[in-house]
């Protein structure tokens, strides 16, 4: 079975840029506190890293 991370939205998308925003809903978050789970992967690890000032990031 592989890992799975929990992502949270922290701060707000106002004022980000278009492929932050897109990023953010892309991963699937809609709001500030609002989390998903999601399988580790090269492409889910990177989309985070690109929005890394927006989330957290936990181990699940």
């Amino acid at each position: 079975m592989s890992k799975k991370i929990k992502i949270t939205q922290v701060r707000s998308i106002i004022g980000k840029t278009k492929k932050q925003k897109d990023t953010i809903k892309s991963l699937g978050l809609r709001k500030i506190n609002h989390s998903v789970e999601k399988e580790v992967s090269p492409q889910i690890l990177g989309m985070v890293r690109k929005v890394a000032h927006i989330v957290k990031v936990e181990e699940v």
